[in-house]
């Protein structure tokens, strides 16, 4: 039996690994050009599963990929997937929640002590304007005793905390999904999320996105905050008000913020934000590290290739389709 495996985008160098693995199936990948709606709706018509990373899977795609078993995630949330549509229509969605856990929860510990040593600041000013040329009025604090809120405590959050333990932080913690015994048993202190964000002196981000979720960080929960604290997102853009996090980060309600997200996922040069110096960007890359793509692709490929074979696959998204009356996949609950 052969296949087609639809791949909407992706960000790394080629898609050998993920052909690979599909290719012991009888799988060929068609590559798509660009992840315009109209173009993944042509595409997806005759192929049997399909593979995507930033691209929107809308309804319109789904519903025109009509022999379709399968939809794969390159990576941990689904929220660019329309799932509803696929759950009703009996096709399977997988993705990877635990492959780039170690970079994620680097790269905001790589924010937060950019930020709070000040070495992009420092770097730029002895390269443009020589050595000792800033003067050392700015806010560095002495990290062991500070506070890192942690909203969100799954494995990325977890694993923050782990590594902020290590610099002397006591963490708090706001998840209502997890127990305070749970919390504890990973170091942290399970607290409200007015008192996490009145007592922290770091705030990270780590809950999935939502309708629940989105707007998660607005004006009100701006104001709460210590006027030198520093909000991290390497997460899902719009946990944030955008507009609100603006306006606290221009008129000095909070010291500064560390963006790996944003709502735009290619913002303008000339957006906002990105012009202010209390910021640092960098460009939803805390996923990556060479060792975290390869496990990505040849996971993300794996799943699809089980679900095809009618295999149970190690994460799937919407477990309702198991019990669809007649669902396009052959697993069994």
């Amino acid at each position: 039996m052969s296949f087609k495996v639809l791949v909407t985008d992706y960000v790394w160098p080629s898609v050998e690994p993920e052909r690979a693995v599909l290719a012991k199936i009888g799988a060929e990948l068609v590559v798509a050009p660009d992840g315009e709606e109209d173009t993944l709706a042509a595409l997806a018509k005759d192929v049997d599963g399909i593979l995507t990373c930033f691209a929107q899977v809308t309804d319109k795609v789904v519903r025109a990929a009509e022999k379709c078993i399968v939809i794969g995630r390159y990576g941990v949330g689904v929220d660019n997937i329309a799932v509803d549509t696929a759950s009703e229509l009996g096709i399977a969605v997988t993705y990877v929640p635990d492959y780039c856990v170690d970079e994620v929860s680097d790269h905001v510990m790589g924010l937060l002590l950019d930020w709070n040593r000040r070495i992009s600041l420092f770097d730029n000013s002895v390269k443009g304007a020589g050595w000792g040329s800033v003067p050392l009025t700015m806010r560095i604090m002495r990290l062991r005793g500070k506070k890192l809120g942690v909203v969100g405590f799954g494995r990325i959050g977890r694993a923050v905390c782990t590594k902020a333990l290590a610099f002397g932080f006591e963490v708090l913690e706001y998840d209502p999904f997890v127990s305070a015994e749970q919390a504890a048993e990973a170091g942290a202190v399970s607290v409200d999320m007015e008192t996490l964000l009145r007592e922290s002196d770091f705030v990270t981000l780590h809950s999935p996105l939502t309708p629940d979720t989105e707007n998660l960080i607005g004006a009100a929960e701006l104001a709460l905050m210590k006027e030198d604290a520093f909000l991290i997102n390497c997460a899902r853009g719009p946990l944030i008000d955008e507009a609100a996090l603006y306006d606290a980060l221009q008129s000095g309600s909070i010291g500064g913020a560390g963006l790996d997200v944003l709502v735009e996922a290619h913002p303008s040069p000339d957006y906002g934000l990105l012009k202010l110096d209390n910021v640092v960007v960098t460009p939803h890359v805390a996923f990556f590290s060479q060792e975290a793509v390869l496990e990505l692709e040849e996971r993300a490929a794996g799943e699809v290739a089980s679900v095809l074979q009618g295999q149970m696959p190690d994460n799937l998204v919407n477990t309702s389709v198991l019990d669809h009356p007649s669902p396009r996949h052959s697993l069994s609950g």
